[in-house]
């Protein structure tokens, strides 16, 4: 295995001087300005297309995500070093024309205008710039996300019918809240985000009640409407819980809501599983149709281990199938002979006679991560660069489906700032470091999704927004009067596919009327 490259976390988050008109970015409305040449990549490549690939690997599907994942990311990693091209021309006398002119080439939008036009008396505004600049391009990436779909993701069908072939009528994934695992379900388990349903939780303490809830209202559908499935058709509710560990530095890059004791976020998510499934049992019968699974994701490798249950239920945390060691034991069958050698690994490593159903699914995730263990030995060494946070904004709300990119956002999933203390706490000390210690200020997008079909649920979700921003002034008052923290607050319907982010409020108000 080649060695993993050395990269400081504050470089590969925000860029380095010199790089930004190299990169790859979007352009006007979030459509590719540059478009992702494999050949301009390491060396590895031409090794992968040699046919050093995994027979079981989708290398078209892989440099499909490699294109999005460059793009996406270098359009927020290029904007200190434009922002730096910009400050030092401040006092030049065609200033504000020359700064929108390398705005609009490299980012792609204009500054606001009010900003650029008080730099004369005073100095720049860098952080009011760097905020609405971080901004403008979360909410161009998350237009191109739900107008173009370049992650294919948004039909779910096909594995809606899969997953009840194997005996489940819904997938709900709580993958930590950590950005290194923001991407794991389109690229670490290769599944359409339109046929799971995913939220996150720092250290993957979900709200059990709310999971309940979820339970209730699926349920409920079936029995109304047969979706997606009928009441007496003999499946279940799959919940998953993917906790994280670091093959590279366990003791200091792993979960940090568990003290990077991989030991205790195993145990933590499987005692979270173990509380639902008993919560619904209780509230409704002991036959409540639920079952669970318990994997965990190496943020280094992107390889996955599955505790894989039995028949009954049992989730034993000593016994894992780690999908690194299925890549290696693999790599020389044919396709066919691979698959049935991860069926019947699978089966072994369940503590006793598993479900035929669970065997599918367990075995399908595996052989979709041995694409991304591809993904990561083609395109990173083996192993990523950033082994600890280099998040470049938080997201605080609800919804976020679109954003599913390793190390982009840090998750914050609550409805009122109260509840979410913990969570929002753990990002802003996460984002002190990236960015507060840098003199950057923290940007917070707000997000509350809504059913369009329901009466007055926009201004519900509007509310909600102003609320949470109200809050989280409230909280980090130093940071917000230093100029340290900003907010984006935004609302979308669900309901519509395609729909667009809706901006209600920031903190740059008045610089984004400037700027439009």
């Amino acid at each position: 295995m080649l060695s993993p490259r050395r990269t400081s976390r504050r470089s590969l988050a925000w860029g380095t001087p010199g790089q930004g008109s190299e990169r790859p970015r979007l352009g006007h409305r979030g459509t590719p300005a540059t478009s992702y040449d494999a050949v301009s990549d390491p060396p590895r490549m031409a090794e992968a297309r040699a046919g050093a690939l995994h027979p079981l690997t989708d290398g078209a599907a892989n440099a499909r995500l490699r294109d999005y994942e460059t793009r996406v990311k270098q359009a927020f990693d290029q904007i200190v070093p434009v922002l730096k091209r910009i400050s030092g021309l401040q006092h030049e006398a065609d200033f504000e024309a020359r700064a929108q002119a390398i705005a609009q080439a490299e980012l792609g939008f204009l500054l606001p205008e009010a900003v650029l036009a008080d730099a004369w008396v005073a100095q720049l505004d860098m952080r009011r710039l760097f905020a609405w600049c971080v901004f403008e391009t979360c909410r161009r990436v998350s237009d191109e996300f739900f107008t173009a779909d370049p992650l294919r993701g948004r039909d779910g069908s096909e594995l809606e019918r899969f997953i009840q072939e194997c005996g489940f009528h819904l997938f709900d994934i709580t993958p930590c809240a950590d950005g290194r695992l923001a991407h794991a379900v389109s690229y670490a388990l290769r599944l359409p985000y339109g046929g799971v349903r995913r939220k996150s939780y720092a250290g993957t303490l979900f709200d059990v009640e709310e999971t309940v809830q979820k339970w209730v209202e699926t349920e409920l559908l079936r029995y109304r409407e047969g979706r997606p499935n009928l009441a007496d058709a003999p499946t279940r509710y799959l919940k998953a819980v993917i906790y994280h560990f670091s093959s590279r530095d366990p003791k200091h890059q792993g979960c940090a809501a568990h003290g990077s004791d991989d030991a205790r976020a195993a145990q933590a998510g499987l005692n979270q599983l173990l509380a639902f499934q008993q919560a619904v049992q209780n509230g409704f019968c002991c036959g409540a149709s639920v079952d669970l699974l318990l994997i965990g994701l190496d943020t280094d490798t992107d390889a996955i281990r599955v505790h894989v249950p039995d028949r009954s239920g049992r989730i034993d945390l000593a016994r894992v199938l780690d999908a690194g060691s299925v890549y290696a034991l693999t790599k020389g069958m044919t396709p066919e002979a691979a698959r049935a050698q991860i069926a019947e690994l699978v089966r072994s490593h369940a503590t006793g006679t598993p479900e035929d159903g669970m065997v599918r699914l367990v075995a399908r995730l595996v052989e979709s991560n041995l694409s991304q263990i591809d993904y990561v030995r083609a395109y990173h060494g083996g192993a990523y660069p950033d082994p600890g946070h280099a998040e470049r904004f938080i997201a605080a709300g609800t919804g976020f489906e679109e954003i599913d990119l390793r190390n982009l956002t840090y998750f914050a999933y609550l409805s009122t700032v109260e509840e979410g203390t913990t969570h929002l706490d753990v990002g802003v000390r996460i984002f002190t470091g990236l960015n507060v210690h840098h003199g950057l200020p923290v940007p917070v997008v707000v997000r509350f999704d809504y059913h369009g079909g329901i009466p007055g649920a926009r201004e519900r979700a509007v509310i909600h927004c102003e609320r949470v921003t109200r809050a989280l002034t409230a909280r980090y008052p130093e940071l917000v009067k230093a100029g340290l923290l900003h907010t984006m607050s935004m609302v979308r319907d669900c309901d519509q596919p395609t729909a667009r982010l809706e901006v209600i409020g920031s903190s740059l108000a008045s610089a984004e009327a400037g700027g439009h």
